[in-house]
């Protein structure tokens, strides 16, 4: 591998992995040390985040892990510190952080609703509150948010708050982009597809479709390259918008999702 973040800091959330294989945010944390990043990860769950570390340390790569509960206020600030404490800068934010639950306005109770808003757009809130203060005082910093083609397209079923959740994301990005811009702190968001990824096999979308088989059939069937993307799509997509590469973008929603956007109304 290059040196593409060589010497940066990056703090990644939701760096483990709901199950067996690569999310994006697993994917996106070893590549970023593969690139030479110094890498600080979160995670919720203690055992799928040493999990990520282990791979980073194997493969002599520099990374520190704390578990965290990014949608607890206390919890991030902490952490945050922790990371300073560690590596005295943060450079980039990965925020990856995110949950699907399938349904309308009639089938979600109150309770999903908020669960999956807290988690997937008052996390992005909340490290950035943290962070940006050492961003600015920096004059420099890229902050990546994970959105979907579900804000912005149908994924073929209703699945209302994680549509309506990664629609904030998009706009919560593109302030942070205009206004923090002058301040040299990028902000960017990349939109996924349909992903082969363990978030897919871990219960409820499985369910819209019947059978992992089946789901995985009729999801490759709609994307024109052929197949679902996979958590590395994802993690090289996010090492550009990290690295200096990218330094004149901000504010973009980059869409990683194999054309299906193109026929998808």
């Amino acid at each position: 591998m290059s040196d593409r973040l060589k010497g940066k800091v990056i703090f990644v959330t939701g760096a483990g992995s709901i199950g067996p294989g690569w999310g994006n945010g697993k994917a996106a944390a070893v590549q970023f040390a593969r690139e030479g990043g110094k890498v600080f990860i979160t995670d919720k769950n203690s055992d799928a985040l040493e999990e990520t570390k282990k791979i980073i340390l194997d493969e002599n790569n520099i990374v520190q892990s704390i578990p965290c509960d990014v949608t607890h206020a206390q919890s991030v600030k902490e952490t945050v510190k922790k990371c300073m404490d560690s590596f005295g800068r943060i450079d980039v934010l990965h925020n990856n952080v995110g949950i699907i639950d399938p349904g309308g306005p009639e089938d979600l109770s109150e309770d999903q609703w908020d669960n999956l808003m807290k988690t997937n757009i008052k996390s992005m809130y909340l490290t950035c509150r943290h962070i940006l203060p050492i961003m600015t005082k920096q004059g420099k910093g890229s902050i990546i948010n994970i959105s979907s083609i579900a804000s912005t397209h149908s994924l073929g079923y209703s699945c209302i708050s994680y549509s309506a959740s990664k629609g904030a994301v998009n706009s919560f990005t593109r302030d942070i982009a205009l206004n923090y811009g002058p301040k040299g702190v990028r902000c960017n968001s990349i939109l996924p597809g349909l992903m082969n990824t363990p978030l897919i096999h871990s219960g409820n979308v499985t369910e819209v479709y019947g059978s992992t088989e089946e789901m995985v059939r009729q999801r490759d069937s709609l994307v024109p390259l052929g197949k679902m993307g996979d958590g590395f799509d994802v993690a090289h997509a996010a090492v550009f918008l990290a690295s200096d590469e990218s330094k004149h973008i901000t504010g973009i929603e980059l869409v990683i999702d194999g054309g299906i956007t193109l026929k998808v109304k």
